[in-house]
């Protein structure tokens, strides 16, 4: 089978006694979403999944990042005695591309055994650098910090990719705790490709045998060799580690106060820095890694370099998603400027039919809250990534709350991914609502209002987080909720309605009604 997602593909994730969460498990959806009463662990889970797709390829500056790993294999050549599994990994891998190259065969390549078996010794060494990463998102110092205050000593995190591959699911399973982290991984011992997809690899390879005429072909030490290796390990390996491999980008509960206060923030940070080291540690505040990526993206919105160029289709559908949800929410534009005399960013808003400017900082918060979504949507992020939005109602009137699910909804028909947290049922209405559009005839959704706006129950997923019954193991549980007869998610919400209603009628009892 093709190392790219199938429809039937499915990602799992299992967590038990992380943070607040004695046991979580989550079949992740195109689009995925996350409810429950507060601290109840929706947010914990979320930095979690931003985590793991930094680690795994989401992010290529990450110290800890895959391509460290692809660095580490590398490595493994270019030292002065190369392993002997990496010598082989490595000449196996050359032939089998070649030949893809030379048109012999379908034009899939099966990885070799040797290159699967290094990976997967490199992979299980990878719990170290996987947990500081998870402890840097979250902005914790220990990973005991991170396990949920139980009897038990360690948290288990447990990924799982089903349908990528026909012979069997791939696994990665992390466990740690205030002493060790462990990770293990799973790996199918057949994996095949599609030859298209390392063809830049394969000119590397061609390039590099076309410039090794007057050096041995066996010389794993020449430069331009480990540089093909490079290359070639930086495009195989995500294969092997699933949809954790795209790039996702987290925006925070509190991202208008960051958009507000971010040149503050920024000049805090430059103006203590040569005190670091000087002032108690106690005294100088910490980012978490989200906010910390959140701030850095902002300041380089319109700078960050795509990994790849647009297509234009793909190009097409990124700028659509932006200029219609300036249209139907903020009803005018954001954009980035850059001050002439140090080059930093400022954000501002133009109102529809205005002729000026409006600094973003004295726009409605309801701007502010979107506006980086917008952004981010015409700089960075594009079709295939993930989007975590936490609660995305923020500072929303009811009725743009309903609008901004449906823009949601329409980021994942154009190929994007989508996991949010939120308290809104509004947000959850109109989801169902989304859902329920799908099992319509074509020609019924032509007839009714937004008919356009629909997405299967496959495409969909809501998790209801809630607090687990008193006992010995206090924390919370996760269960999936279904779209009920009524066309509606049962999160709760009326239970607080009818529990409202009845406290209204008592009292309207109690004062004699109407007098």
């Amino acid at each position: 089978m093709n190392a790219a997602a199938s429809p039937a593909s499915r990602l799992e994730i299992e967590v038990a006694d992380f943070g607040p969460l004695v046991h979580a498990k989550v079949d992740l959806r195109p689009m995925t979403v996350f409810i429950g009463p507060s601290n109840t662990g929706k947010s914990y889970l979320a930095i979690l999944l931003y985590a793991l797709h930094r680690f795994f390829g989401g992010d290529s500056r990450g110290f800890w990042g895959i391509g460290r790993f692809a660095a580490s294999l590398v490595g493994g050549l270019s030292s002065d005695h190369p392993s002997d599994l990496a010598v082989v990994a490595f000449r196996e891998l050359e032939q089998a591309i070649s030949e893809a190259g030379t048109g012999r065969g379908d034009g899939t390549i099966v990885l070799p055994a040797s290159v699967v078996e290094l990976a997967r010794s490199e992979l299980n060494g990878l719990g170290t650098g996987l947990i500081y990463e998870i402890m840097r998102c979250f902005g914790m110092d220990e990973p005991a910090d991170l396990v949920r205050k139980s009897q038990r000593a360690h948290a288990r995190v447990r990924i799982l990719h089903r349908g990528l591959y026909d012979a069997m699911p791939l696994e990665q399973t992390l466990e740690f705790g205030s002493r060790k982290a462990e990770f293990r991984a799973a790996i199918p011992e057949r994996i095949s490709v599609a030859g298209s997809s390392l063809d830049y690899a394969l000119r590397a390879v061609r390039q590099v045998r076309a410039g090794l005429s007057r050096a041995s072909a066996s010389d794993f030490r020449a430069f331009e060799y480990i540089d093909a290796a490079a290359q070639l390990l930086t495009e195989i390996v995500p294969l092997m580690i699933g949809d954790f491999r795209l790039p996702a980008y987290y925006f925070p509960a509190d991202r208008t106060g960051v958009m507000h206060a971010h040149s503050a923030v920024v000049s805090a940070m430059i103006g203590n820095a040569p005190l670091a080291g000087l002032q108690p540690s106690e005294r100088t505040p910490m980012l978490s890694g989200v906010l910390a990526d959140f701030l850095r993206q902002l300041i380089e919105m319109d700078r960050i370099p795509r990994r790849r160029p647009l297509g234009g289709r793909r190009r097409d559908r990124q700028v659509a998603a932006s200029v219609e949800m300036e249209n139907t929410i903020l009803q005018g534009s954001v954009r980035v400027e850059r001050s002439e005399l140090i080059n930093y960013p400022h954000f501002v808003y133009r109102p529809d039919g205005w002729k000026d400017d409006l600094p973003l900082m004295n726009a409605s918060s309801m701007v502010s809250e979107i506006a980086p979504l917008v952004l981010y949507l015409r700089h960075i992020v594009e079709p295939g990534n993930v989007l975590i939005i936490e609660e995305p109602e923020s500072h929303l009137h009811p009725a743009m709350q309903v609008e901004f699910t449906r823009q949601l909804a329409k980021l994942v028909q154009r190929g994007y991914r989508v996991i949010i947290t939120t308290h809104s049922e509004w947000v959850l209405e109109e989801l169902g609502n989304v859902v329920q559009r799908s099992r319509l005839p074509d020609k019924a959704r032509a007839t009714i209002p937004n008919g356009e706006v629909a997405l299967s129950d496959d495409q969909v997923g809501v998790w209801l987080f809630r607090p687990k019954p008193r006992g010995r193991a206090r924390g919370s549980e996760v269960a999936r909720v279904s779209l009920g007869e009524t066309g509606l998610y049962d999160a709760g919400f009326d239970d607080v309605a009818i529990a409202l209603s009845n406290d209204g009628a008592r009292i309207f009892e109690r004062t004699g009604g109407n007098k």
